[in-house]
């Protein structure tokens, strides 16, 4: 009896050994390394910490798992620069073995780093990038760019032109009787600033404004005060524009005030920015922008987490959109696995162009979306979403006291638009 014990012995800590063995294996084999595009450095920086606190609260409730898969989630710095961007990802997918991406913030970002993904082969999803630049980039060649998938953002024409429509409804119900119909345009100098500003122009000289100047300036820029001046001097009634730097819209929004114009504003994307309003104050009363709001009970726990886990209060454009973002992305990574038990660049690639794409896999309240109705793609609107009020739509907002207030569309208005005392 003792003999076969120690011949037994030697065999049952062999098998152990060689069981142990094969599940590290098998568990050092179930990981995938998926890619976080943002500025998480440089001048958009803010918009980085938005999106690192939704994808570290989308993925702590899941505990980064998908199936038996763990994720790794490498950041990948954009640095808001083209060039920059696009030597960070290749660094991402040579260096850290990332096998697909998600998110983005700015448009010529997405024009870089849409050649890097078709290169390697890499699936990425959701990405803000916004204008008609990157759509007639995928449109030409829609195989090679399959590999950057639907945006988070679509072009600026579907969404932008609404300014200008609140206001002439505003002219038409005699609300506002501008002195003269002399519009100024101002904008980064990037795509998706440009792209913005030919939106307005468009829209503003179909409806009979005259449009005074088109400025566009560096990200960095925070001195606008001979630029407003010469826009006081002429009597402009409105000025619109945008930018995605903080620093430099915050600026512009208070040289406003302080050099005293009457005219309407539009500041786009103002509300990107999680707390808009420490840095801009009361000049930022009469403000108008176009952000989604957090209309639902879900929506307004969600800011109250984030502002508890990281100490800010979110914005529901760049926190609230790249965490439903970044939560479609888990059910397209989820949907991968249920159908070809892997989770790899081929298979996610698949399921993204044979189901996101068609408008089979769709992403929206039922499933926890918390900004808006329902993320929808099709053959026809790629790479953009559905835009419509009962999937992706923003409200235009006027602000005061640092509360915004819906004044358009009409279905939606909570109040009328004010012109500016």
């Amino acid at each position: 009896m003792r003999n076969r014990k120690k011949v037994l012995l030697p065999i049952l800590t062999l098998a152990f050994f060689m069981l142990f063995s094969a599940a590290n294996v098998f568990a050092a084999g179930k990981s995938i390394a998926v890619g976080v595009l943002g500025p998480f450095t440089g001048p958009s920086a803010q918009t980085g910490e938005e999106f690192k606190a939704s994808v570290q609260m989308a993925m702590e409730a899941i505990d980064y798992t998908v199936g038996d898969y763990k994720i790794d989630v490498v950041w990948v710095d954009s640095q808001s620069d083209p060039a920059k961007a696009a030597g960070a990802y290749a660094e991402a997918v040579e260096g850290k073995g990332i096998q697909a991406g998600v998110l983005n913030w700015h448009s010529s970002v997405a024009i870089s780093v849409m050649d890097v993904a078709a290169q390697y082969k890499v699936p990425h999803m959701f990405g803000f990038g916004a204008s008609e630049v990157v759509n007639q980039k995928w449109q030409a060649d829609p195989e090679k760019y399959s590999y950057w998938g639907g945006k988070g953002w679509p072009v600026p024409a579907k969404l932008e032109k609404n300014y200008v429509e609140a206001l002439n409804n505003a002219v038409k119900a005699g609300i506002w009787t501008p002195k003269k119909k002399i519009a100024a345009i101002y904008g980064e100098d990037t795509d998706w600033g440009r792209s913005a500003g030919g939106s307005y122009k468009k829209a503003l000289e179909a409806s009979g404004w005259e449009i005074f100047a088109e400025e566009y300036f560096p990200a960095t820029q925070t001195d606008f005060y001979p630029l407003l001046s010469k826009f006081k001097k002429a009597g402009v009634s409105a000025v619109m524009g945008t930018s995605t730097s903080p620093a430099a819209l915050t600026s512009f929004v208070k040289q406003f005030s302080e050099v005293g114009l009457k005219s309407v504003l539009v500041a786009s994307g103002l509300g990107w920015i999680g707390d808009w309003y420490k840095m801009t104050g009361p000049a930022s009363d009469y403000v108008l922008d176009s952000i989604p709001q957090l209309t639902t009970p879900e929506a307004q726990q969600w800011a109250k987490d984030v502002k508890a886990k990281v100490g800010f209060n979110p914005s529901p454009s760049a926190g609230g959109l790249s965490y439903d973002g970044i939560r479609m992305f888990i059910k397209i990574l989820n949907r991968t696995y249920e159908k070809y038990s892997v989770l790899d660049k081929e298979s996610i690639h698949k399921v993204m162009v044979e189901e996101v794409n068609t408008g089979q896999l769709t992403y929206g309240k039922k499933d926890g979306a918390i900004i808006m109705n329902e993320y929808k793609y099709t053959p026809e609107t790629m790479p953009d979403m559905v835009v419509s009020s009962d999937a992706y739509f923003f409200p235009i907002l006027q602000y005061k006291a640092g509360k915004g207030s819906i004044i358009f569309p009409d279905v939606w208005k909570v109040k009328e638009f004010e012109p500016k005392k």
